[in-house]
């Protein structure tokens, strides 16, 4: 897998309203940084020639200003076990201008997070809640985690969630694995229909 880096992935707005928030909740936080980051899956090792295509077709965004990788790294990536459109699109360009050995190229944002004392695991999630989206999202804390982004895994069976005992309980929990971040309204309204249908719901549903 190569990674190469891109351009800021914040404005100098978007920056300032984001630390702002992150402040208001953790005082000791002193910076944050973000820049796009992209992971290209090949088949074979790109020569000179195609890795300069390849950094030209990566080479937009705001400018090329870089940034300080400092701090505690929130690398954000698309959720594990799918393609994101942005991917489709690059990878479709690359193949087009002739990067046949390049599989597949996908995006993510590495978050650089700069405080005064370590972040707590309580403060972590703050931050999580502000930069990252469960549901079209996964979270990583290094770079090279990223590979997991191309992992080809056998589709998993489909399974039954048992709502016969208590069925707000056991959509709490397949809300908690599954990621699936549903509110407690969704819940309610899941659990009150599938009972009525009598018929437990699977977790593709």
């Amino acid at each position: 897998m190569l990674i190469l880096s891109g351009s800021k992935a914040l404005s100098d707005f978007r920056k300032t309203k984001l630390l702002t928030t992150l402040q208001a909740g953790i005082s000791h936080l002193q910076d944050i940084q973000a820049e796009y980051v992209h992971f290209a899956k090949v088949s074979k090792t790109l020569s000179d020639a195609e890795m300069e295509k390849l950094e030209q077709i990566l080479d937009y965004g705001e400018d090329d200003q870089e940034i300080e990788e400092v701090g505690e790294l929130f690398l954000i990536i698309p959720r594990l076990g799918t393609i994101s459109p942005w991917s489709s699109k690059a990878t479709d360009i690359a193949h087009n201008c002739g990067l046949t050995s390049l599989e597949r190229i996908e995006r993510g944002i590495a978050y650089y997070v700069q405080s005064e004392q370590p972040l707590t695991d309580a403060e972590r999630d703050i931050i999580d809640h502000q930069i990252h989206d469960r549901m079209v999202e996964s979270m990583m804390k290094n770079l090279s985690d990223a590979t997991a982004l191309f992992d080809e895994a056998e589709p998993a069976p489909v399974s039954i969630i048992d709502i016969s005992w208590d069925a707000d309980a056991a959509l709490n929990k397949a809300n908690i694995e599954l990621g699936l971040a549903l509110s407690d309204d969704e819940i309610e309204y899941l659990a009150e229909n599938y009972s009525r249908l009598e018929r437990n719901p699977t977790d593709v549903e």
